[in-house]
């Protein structure tokens, strides 16, 4: 970053008020770093955006009209799209990754020190993805919990015979009997007897739990 000549160029998208004053305040006096502009909402960034042409956004999640996640998505979609970090409360999982999904180079919470926010518009205006600590482990968490579960599901569904996991599969790809039959050429009492043997082998409850299983097996 010691080679840079200018500085980045930011963008601050929150609707609220008193939050913009403050990281614009904070930014500004931060080395290297330039506010160019601000935006209430997500509808108000686009504009922003043409107006300004920033190098980086920070992006709100939870505002009127258009949220963080669409805004980020269409920033992301235009030919010259500035990076974007979202800044947010709200650490969800699906938000996590619905932020990234639509092409957002960093989440960080809204307490994170300001310190760090300012290392985070460095590096992502220098193409290195940021995530806060506390992100990064959440995703870890939910990736082991992701793969024991499919670990599982698979050793579960290893127990049935081939035709019981074509039933399974079927299941889970949203068929009733009547169609599980025709489409895997069987008799209407032959597609219930293999439900009814699944559901006592697999000591599951009904269809929808296995269809979760298959699932988590990846077979759907």
């Amino acid at each position: 970053m010691a080679a840079m000549t200018s500085p980045v160029r930011v963008l601050v998208v929150d609707d609220d008020a008193l939050v913009r004053a403050g990281l614009t305040m904070m930014l500004d006096g931060a080395s290297g770093i330039a506010v160019v502009g601000e935006a209430a909402d997500g509808d108000q960034a686009q504009a922003a955006v043409d107006a300004h042409a920033p190098d980086v956004v920070l992006m709100d999640l939870r505002m009127p009209r258009v949220d963080g996640i669409t805004a980020t998505r269409r920033l992301r979609a235009r030919p010259r799209p500035p990076e974007v970090i979202v800044l947010t409360t709200f650490d969800t999982d699906d938000n996590i990754l619905h932020a990234l999904r639509a092409g957002a180079s960093g989440f960080l919470l809204k307490d994170t020190p300001p310190a760090r926010i300012a290392d985070a518009v460095r590096l992502v205006a220098a193409g290195e993805p940021i995530l806060s600590p506390r992100i990064t482990r959440r995703l870890m968490d939910r990736a082991a919990v992701q793969a024991g579960a499919y670990s599982r599901a698979k050793a579960t569904l290893a127990t049935l015979s081939k035709r019981e996991h074509d039933v399974v599969v079927a299941i889970a790809q949203g068929q009733n009997n009547a169609e599980i039959g025709a489409s895997l050429d069987m008799t209407l009492a032959t597609v219930k007897s293999h439900v009814s043997h699944i559901l006592t082998k697999l000591a599951l409850d009904n269809r929808t739990q296995i269809a979760l299983l298959a699932h988590d097996a990846g077979l759907a």
